[in-house]
């Protein structure tokens, strides 16, 4: 089977099937062999792994893990791209491919089943629709993770590595700040895909961290302080707090707020993910 990397490889699988880009799948698939070559190196896979791919597509990258990997599993949600990955990757005999939406895929099956559920390796071409739900999805669940390393919407990645302080900074920065350490790899231009997206993309590795970086009573709750402070930017601190049905009174907050030695108007966009930490463990304390 040819490199789909190749442009004109691509257009005649696509020509060869008639196939129709579905808008409402984010579908833009990779033509640039170069890209594809530094993710799987970034990946760091090795022939013993076991690497989750979301969104094969035609499985132009598919083809890389394969000969990459000890097994790889693709998840892709697009019935009619079903034949064609039958097609394309009919040489490769360590690949399943399951017809299904990765957010109702039960993920630890899948690394019992074909990693004794050691951790995996996730690598995809997001959909930019719904990068944040997939990548949330991974971590929440609390699936063998080693890491991810995803294909997003430059702006996204951005957002995922960067700290306090700076206007991409929010829940996004903070909650996989908390599971992983966020790299980014390589920037990578529209021309690089089919069809062109309007904006540009960059690959970003998320390696799982093996105990989160900061000390947290209650995990859930340090996310709904964090949703909260960031739910209208422009508040201070308190007032964003207060609106986030957190069960604790204003002067809880306030106290909270004094005792970590912070200014009464201060923004949640200060906080680092310590400070979000260690004011989720004093508020817990005053709920009712």
């Amino acid at each position: 089977m040819a490199t789909l990397g190749i442009p004109a490889n691509t257009i005649a699988v696509l020509q060869k099937y008639n196939f129709n880009f579905q808008k409402k799948f984010g579908q833009n698939f990779l033509i640039d062999t170069y890209v594809l070559e530094n993710i799987i190196e970034e990946s760091q896979i090795s022939s013993d792994d076991c690497v989750l791919e979301i969104g094969p597509g035609i499985g132009t990258m598919t083809q890389y893990l394969c000969e990459n990997a000890r097994q790889v599993i693709a998840v892709e949600i697009d019935k009619t791209l079903i034949p064609i990955l039958q097609d394309t990757l009919s040489e490769y005999d360590n690949v399943k491919v399951i017809n299904e939406d990765i957010l109702k895929v039960n993920i630890n099956q899948i690394c019992e089943e074909y990693n004794q559920g050691k951790p995996i390796k996730v690598v995809a071409n997001l959909p930019y629709y719904i990068t944040t739900p997939i990548i949330m999805g991974l971590f929440e669940s609390h699936v063998p993770l080693e890491s991810i390393t995803i294909m997003v919407q430059k702006e996204v990645a951005d957002r995922m590595q960067c700290g306090p302080g700076s206007k991409d900074y929010g829940a996004l920065s903070l909650a996989v700040q908390y599971y992983a350490k966020p790299e980014i790899v390589q920037q990578v231009p529209p021309n690089c895909f089919m069809p062109r997206p309007n904006v540009g993309s960059a690959v970003i590795r998320l390696t799982r961290y093996s105990e989160p970086p900061v000390e947290v009573t209650d995990e859930a709750f340090m996310f709904r302080v964090i949703r909260a402070s960031f739910n209208q930017r422009r508040k201070t601190l308190v007032n964003g707090l207060m609106s986030g049905s957190l069960g604790v009174t204003k002067e809880d907050i306030q106290e909270a707020i004094a005792e970590m030695e912070l200014s009464p108007t201060i923004r949640g966009e200060a906080l680092t993910l310590e400070q979000f930490a260690q004011l989720s463990n004093i508020l817990l304390k005053c709920r009712s």
